[in-house]
């Protein structure tokens, strides 16, 4: 089976020759690391944007992406979460909480000094099994 490029409206493209936002391989989904940034505004918007609203952002952005792949957030089995401040998690699982149901995916919180700009609290990244989760 192929490599196959994702692409959603929901998610802005990388510029070229960066990293794709999601491929599917044998009808798994690698959905690569997303914050609440939009690539067309300035990091700056985010300032004061907590980490439970970024977390919003970031999960409907891979929703977005596992949708384009012909998936649903029930098929995600791992989320690989990084933080800058590690006591600020539980705002990152209350937003979680709002897109998974039933059966959490496997899931990793690390606390990282620096993301790629001062103002992105969380960055995250899945991995799905497409078609596999109950509906």
């Amino acid at each position: 089976m192929t490599i196959r490029r994702v692409k959603s409206p929901a998610v802005p493209e990388p510029p070229p020759e960066r990293w794709s936002n999601c491929l599917v391989c044998d009808g798994i989904a690698y959905v690569s690391g997303m914050t609440a940034w939009a690539r067309d505004t300035d990091p700056k918007t985010l300032a004061g944007v907590d980490e439970y609203e970024q977390g919003k952002i970031i999960f409907g952005k891979i929703k977005g992406m596992l949708e384009a792949a012909g998936g649903a957030m029930a098929d995600v089995v791992k989320v690989t979460i990084y933080v800058t401040n590690i006591k600020n998690n539980t705002k990152v699982w209350k937003a979680r909480a709002e897109f998974f149901k039933g059966d959490f995916p496997a899931s990793t919180l690390v606390e990282v000094r620096a993301l790629a700009s001062p103002e992105i609290l969380v960055e995250i990244e899945a991995i799905a099994h497409i078609g596999k989760g109950s509906r």
